[in-house]
C-alpha cells in the first residue's frame, strides 16, 4: 500500500473484517436493487493522508473536502463511493438510494448526517453484525473504477467444489502458479499488493481467490 499523502486507497482488504463484509453486503443489495453503477473511491486513509486533506482549502490551495482531522476512514471502518457516468460523480438521487439500502442493514450513511452531510461516506461500527435475513450469495465484485459495473456471481455448488479441489496450498507447483498471476496482476494495478502477502503468509481462502481471480479477468476484459 501506498504511503503517498496523494494516492487514494481503494482497496476493500484494507478494511477491518466487519467493514469488508458490510461494504460487500451493500454492494450486494444495490445490485439487486439494479443499482450496477457506483464505485469505491477509497477505503482506508492514513492520519497524514487525513491531515493532507485537512488542509486544503485551510493551509494549503484548493475547496474544503473535510471538516475533521478524526475520520473512521483511519480506522479502517470507513469507504467512499461514487457515480459512473453518464450520471454525474455524486449524483445526488442514487447517492440516497443507496444511502437508503445502507440504513436497513445497520451502516451508517453520512447522508443522514445533520450539519456536515457527506453523501458519498459510508461506515460501520467494529461491533457491526449482518442483520438477520441477509446473507452474501455469492462472489460480490465491488468496483474501483467507473469502467466496472456492480457484479454478483453465484457459483453452483459443483463449480464451489471443483474450485475448492483445483487450490490446494499444500501443493508447491499450485503456490508457485498461482503466486505467479498474482503478483503479475499486483505489478499492472489491478489489485493491491496486500493480496500477494496475505497469499505468501497462508491467509489466502477460496472464496478470496475466486473473487480475486473474477476480478483479474474482468478487468483484463476477458469475463
Amino acid at each position: 500500500m501506498s504511503t503517498n499523502v496523494t494516492v487514494t486507497c481503494r482497496d476493500l482488504a484494507e478494511l477491518l473484517p466487519p467493514a469488508q463484509l458490510a461494504c460487500r453486503l451493500l454492494f450486494q443489495e444495490c445490485y439487486k436493487a439494479d443499482i450496477l453503477n457506483i464505485f469505491i473511491t477509497e477505503t482506508y486513509r492514513s492520519q497524514a493522508r487525513q491531515n493532507y486533506l485537512y488542509a486544503q482549502g485551510r493551509t494549503r490551495p484548493g475547496q474544503i473536502v473535510t471538516w475533521t482531522l478524526s475520520s473512521n476512514h483511519t480506522s479502517r471502518l470507513a469507504w467512499d463511493i461514487a457515480v459512473s457516468p453518464p450520471q454525474s460523480l455524486y449524483d445526488v438521487t442514487t447517492l440516497k438510494k443507496v444511502g437508503d439500502i445502507a440504513r436497513r442493514l445497520g451502516i451508517i450513511w453520512g447522508g443522514d448526517w445533520t450539519g456536515s452531510i457527506d453523501r458519498p461516506h459510508f461506515e460501520v461500527k467494529s461491533s457491526w453484525k449482518m442483520p438477520t435475513g441477509y446473507k452474501l450469495e455469492g462472489v460480490v465484485i465491488v468496483p474501483s473504477t467507473s469502467k466496472m459495473k456492480v457484479q454478483l456471481i453465484v457459483e453452483d455448488k459443483k463449480e464451489e467444489i471443483k474450485v475448492t479441489q483445483m487450490w490446494n496450498p499444500a501443493s508447491p507447483a499450485m503456490r508457485t502458479a498461482t503466486e505467479k498471476y498474482i503478483t503479475q496482476a499486483v505489478n499492472n494495478g489491478i489489485i493491491q499488493e496486500s493480496h500477494l502477502k496475505d497469499l505468501q503468509n497462508g491467509m489466502m481462502t477460496t472464496d478470496r481467490l475466486l473473487g480475486l481471480y473474477i476480478t483479474i479477468q474482468l478487468r483484463r476484459g476477458l469475463l
